[in-house]
């Protein structure tokens, strides 16, 4: 007999619904059915076991949440590095200290890459990556992968949740067929009245890193699910750590007003930093207009221009769904120009470098650089698709000899885009390069001190803001 005719065979002898007991075949514990009341009464008292793949910058706060709730937790990683800090009571992420973990722990909270576990979850939420690729489409691989691994042990009565930024259908279209055709028990997702099978939502992350003005659980939760049940089981589960959930008809909506909100940002991000390279010809101050701007109490929100997009969404989520659209043959013009816009916005930094050193009689090539920050926003410790890393190889291809500075960064080796190899710079004679690039506007910097003792200083984040300095050239 087959593994997956024992299974059915055990369930079919010895499955009394909603028990939520476990049994073990082969060597693997699977979990017998929970009801949709009992399942909701599981989480209600806290009873209810959580696994959260994913321990990253999203991942890992969920997973503090839950177990601030007094939820046992167990997050799942393919990255031993990840997994063994997080058992011993370590943080890699900035912002999260150690005593959270330490805390998580006492509540229940472990890491593990052992995906079998997945069978003695009530409920799993996937927080993997969704980057683009090397044409700028859709890399789902990080969803795929973790889809495949779970399906062997999804179990009946389960709820299946994806938090991971995609385009509208990816859901339905790829992750509900991927457990379907794993799953060893033949389940099938629930869709109806019916509540056999498992239940699947999507649930769009909306975590910002570094923005200490909303509480996390005072961010309302979008929910859409595959079916009344998957939307119910799905809000009672973030409604135990979030103020307020937003249930909505599909999770293809759901997945469709992430993309919204972060396309949103970009084309008015794309928009004021076009505004500004017009402002500079025309030697008006953008961040003066921008300020008068904002004084008006409605139908205007600011944006601030810099030197390109970064961060685990704007950069990428538009392009998401400009692939989307060509399956519909449309194509998303107004999103493709704000991407175009943004894209270019290190290009702009390098060429105005540029002319700054040649008024000072000097070339881009054999000048010393500094580059101030690698972070893509300030004051996290978070490099995805940051503009500096962009910027300080554009630097490196024309001849210059680039040193970077960024307190959360000790060193910065290879990514998915970049090959750098390089060790964080002390704030010491800054007097030495030729000019110093504010490309993360850091709280820890002291830009008074830092104009003074630079020969030099372009500013890309208006950090320089109320200094007066013939060094200073603000772009």
């Amino acid at each position: 007999m087959t593994w997956a005719g024992a299974c059915r065979e055990e369930c079919a002898r010895d499955h009394t619904p909603g028990k939520g007991r476990a049994f073990t075949i082969k060597g693997m514990t699977m979990a017998l059915g929970t009801t949709l009341a009992e399942l909701k009464q599981r989480i209600e008292t806290r009873q209810a076991r959580i696994g959260i793949v994913g321990m990253g910058y999203v991942g890992l706060p969920l997973a503090l949440l839950f177990s601030d709730e007094r939820f046992r937790v167990t997050g799942f990683d393919i990255a031993p590095d990840k997994v063994s800090t997080l058992n011993a009571g370590g943080s890699y992420i900035v912002r999260i200290l150690p005593a959270e973990i330490q805390k998580a722990q006492e509540s229940g909270f472990r890491a593990t890459s052992d995906y079998s576990l997945i069978a003695e979850m009530d409920a799993v939420i996937i927080c993997v990556p969704t980057p683009l690729d090397e044409y700028h489409e859709p890399d789902l691989s990080y969803v795929t992968g973790t889809v495949k691994s779970l399906a062997p042990h999804v179990h009946e009565g389960q709820l299946i949740v994806l938090e991971s930024t995609t385009y509208p259908g990816t859901t339905e279209e790829v992750v509900v067929p991927l457990l379907e055709q794993g799953n060893p028990l033949g389940l099938r997702v629930s869709r109806g009245a019916d509540q056999a099978g498992f239940h699947v939502a999507f649930s769009p992350e909306r975590e910002d890193p570094g923005n200490d003005t909303v509480a996390r659980h005072d961010i309302p939760k979008v929910i859409g699910g595959c079916g009344p049940n998957a939307v119910e089981l799905a809000s009672a589960l973030y409604g135990s750590i979030f103020r307020k959930t937003v249930p909505v008809s599909s999770p293809a909506v759901a997945e469709m007003t992430k993309l919204l909100e972060n396309i949103y940002r970009c084309v008015n991000i794309a928009l004021v930093n076009e505004l500004k390279q017009l402002c500079m010809r025309m030697g008006i101050d953008i961040h003066e207009v921008i300020d008068a701007a904002r004084t008006k109490p409605f139908g205007f929100h600011a944006f601030y221009p810099g030197p390109g997009l970064g961060g685990h969404c704007i950069p990428i989520d538009p392009f998401y769904l400009s692939w989307k659209a060509k399956e519909y043959d449309f194509r998303t013009r107004f999103i493709e120009l704000a991407g175009e816009v943004n894209i270019k916005m290190p290009y702009f930094v390098i060429e105005h470098t540029a002319d700054a050193l040649n008024e000072q009689c000097k070339s881009i090539k054999g000048s010393r650089i500094l580059v101030l920050g690698l972070a893509y926003k300030r004051d996290i410790d978070d490099l995805r698709e940051s503009p500096s890393l962009t910027i300080i190889e554009l630097l490196r291809e024309k001849g210059a000899m680039v040193s970077y500075n960024d307190p959360y960064f000790p060193t910065v080796g290879r990514g998915r885009h970049y090959d750098l190899n390089m060790t964080n710079t002390p704030l010491e004679n800054l007097a030495q390069y030729d000019a110093v690039l504010i490309v993360t506007d850091h709280t820890s910097y002291d830009y008074r001190a830092i104009v003074e003792q630079s020969q030099l200083v372009i500013d890309t984040r208006n950090a320089t803001k109320g200094i007066s300095s013939s060094k200073i050239v603000r772009c």
